[in-house]
């Protein structure tokens, strides 16, 4: 049956509502429902035929009567009591309300033997709460206002401990009462613990960067006090005796420089080494290479025989050089006879260190050529032509390495790392300056290409013709001439590459070997040290030569 008239709200309960009793007591507002049509059309006699049984027993069920009949409770569970001890009248008023069903006679029998205790009992957790004590309650969506169903709030907790209070971090902990939210309310601990809490923060912050920086400081001071009083590095005295190689590696610093020499006995301590340079200023122009130097030196006296070419009897090898001339400078320094070192060269060149992919073909004029790097070593009076060598073959292993030539041959389409060192060792002879080595490098790869209609394959180079020769001069005769000549080195015979390296090259030239500039050069001209021309067609390169020549008539 459709329930007309009835509410979502409770019915009052206490006798002095005015609401509490029947209809004719309500005010307009509660009663449209029975008033005018309604009220004839469902007079309360037949609104309700059971309304007698409803109430001819108690709730005690003392006098046997029938439990009346809940809509909100349908199985039967016991409707609240009236505080005054008698059932609510007006509590199943409404004269559409669901008839009560049947109960089974057992179920009937069983509510009438609860003891009085237990309905006290359950009517103390049943019975809504007074009017006057219910909490406000407004829902937004349907706009009920005072609904005692609404849920109690929560407890207020207990106020915190004061030692407890001011521990912790704000951020990580909830102090606001979310009863408090949308009501205008503050912070239930309010605003002043939050921000005495920050400034006790910030305080702390201070206070740890302040010892921080004063324990710096006094660190500091404290440590620059005890080196200049209490004594600095371990270190020798005097020039030292003996004689010892000891070999500096490539990009070392000061202090890895002192670090070999320690370990070789030559200073006391590293940190003496790098006092002594600094001291001295001298910490710039110290360079890597192999020093001859004596054990048991003053730091102060190693880096003097290091930085100074006479007392260190250094020996500088430049780019370019051949290894024959490299060959008569060892032998000059060792005060030995002329071909000495290059008979060594000849007999011990597979003991010398030369890398796996070193070419032993019966063409090459040298073996070492190419081998023998550009640096400074330091040679002693007493040391060995074939240990200068190998001094100087693992400083070539060592950079060649580092531009891992092996695979950067295979990038340029090269049959060998060989040949790699070959293209840089002409770029080293004809660029002459290191701003043209990259155009050089890219006309010596131009004219090899096997598509090459301006020189066909020949490389037309002078500096090979001189090797072969053994010569260095610009009067290398007419082109005719040059095609007559037969030499495995003479690029204007034989087309490619010479069979193996023409001198030594530096690390620039390697450099611009490895990656050349793009172009589509195919001729150069060097008119004066600072200018080179390059071409791309014989025409142009004519052109170019005719500048050349002004150029040598005007320095004549």
């Amino acid at each position: 049956m459709t329930e007309y008239g009835r509410g979502y709200g409770s019915e009052p309960w206490h006798p002095e509502d005015p609401l509490y009793g029947d209809g004719s007591s309500r005010g307009q507002d509660q009663q449209p429902q029975w008033d005018g049509q309604q009220a004839h059309r469902y007079p309360q006699q037949q609104a309700d035929p059971y309304a007698q049984q409803h109430y001819n027993g108690g709730w005690d069920g003392t006098q046997g009567g029938q439990v009346p009949y809940d809509p909100y409770d349908p199985y039967g569970q016991q409707p609240p009591a009236d505080p005054y001890g008698g059932a609510n009248p007006d509590y199943y008023a409404a004269p559409d309300a669901y008839p009560p069903q049947p109960r089974h006679p057992q179920q009937q029998g069983m509510q009438a033997q609860q003891p009085q205790q237990g309905m006290q009992q359950q009517q103390q957790y049943q019975q809504p709460p007074h009017p006057q004590q219910r909490e406000p309650y407004y829902d937004e969506g349907t706009g009920a206002g005072d609904d005692w169903r609404a849920e109690p709030e929560p407890r207020e907790p207990e106020p915190e401990h004061a030692f407890f209070a001011d521990h912790g971090d704000d951020d990580d902990r909830d102090d606001h009462d979310p009863r408090e939210e949308g009501r205008g309310g503050r912070d239930r601990r309010g605003k002043k613990n939050k921000k005495n809490k920050r400034h006790s923060g910030r305080t702390c912050l201070v206070v740890t960067l302040f010892f921080a920086g004063a324990v710096g400081v006094v660190g500091y001071f404290g440590y620059d006090f005890i080196m200049s009083h209490l004594g600095s590095a371990p270190d020798y005295e005097g020039e030292g005796t003996g004689e010892v190689q000891v070999e500096v590696p490539e990009n070392s610093t000061i202090l890895q420089m002192g670090l070999a020499l320690k370990k070789a006995g030559v200073v006391k301590s590293a940190d003496a080494f790098s006092e002594a340079a600094v001291d001295s200023k001298k910490d710039k122009i110290l360079q890597p290479g192999t020093y001859s130097l004596r054990k048991h030196m003053s730091a102060a006296s190693a880096v003097e025989l290091m930085v100074d070419p006479k007392s260190r009897n250094g020996l500088t090898i430049r780019e370019g050089l051949r290894s024959g001339d490299v060959y008569k400078l060892i032998d000059k320094k060792l005060h030995l006879k002329t071909g000495t070192t290059k008979d060594v060269a000849k007999t011990e060149s597979k003991s010398l260190g030369l890398p796996s992919w070193a070419n032993d073909s019966a063409k090459i004029k040298d073996p070492l050529e190419g081998f023998l790097y550009p640096s400074t070593y330091s040679v002693g009076e007493n040391t060995k032509p074939a240990a200068v060598l190998k001094q100087m073959v693992a400083r070539a292993n060592q950079v060649y390495a580092k531009y891992d030539l092996e695979r950067n041959a295979q990038k340029l389409h090269l049959d060998s790392p060989m040949q790699l060192l070959t293209v840089a060792s002409l770029t080293q002879a004809e660029g002459k300056y290191k701003h043209d080595f990259d155009r050089v490098a890219r006309v010596v790869y131009n004219r090899l290409k096997p598509n090459n209609t301006e020189t066909y394959g020949l490389l037309d180079f002078d500096s090979t013709v001189n090797y072969a020769r053994s010569k260095s001069t610009l009067d290398t005769g007419s082109v005719d001439n040059l095609r007559n000549f037969n030499d495995p080195y003479n690029t204007y015979k034989f087309k490619g590459l010479p069979p193996g390296p023409i001198g030594n090259p530096g690390e620039e030239a390697l450099k611009s070997a490895i990656h050349p500039t793009k172009g589509n050069w195919y001729y150069f001209v060097s008119i004066n040290p600072e200018k080179t021309l390059f071409a791309e067609t014989n025409e142009e390169h004519e052109r170019n030569r005719r500048i050349y020549l002004k150029e040598q008539e005007k320095a004549k």
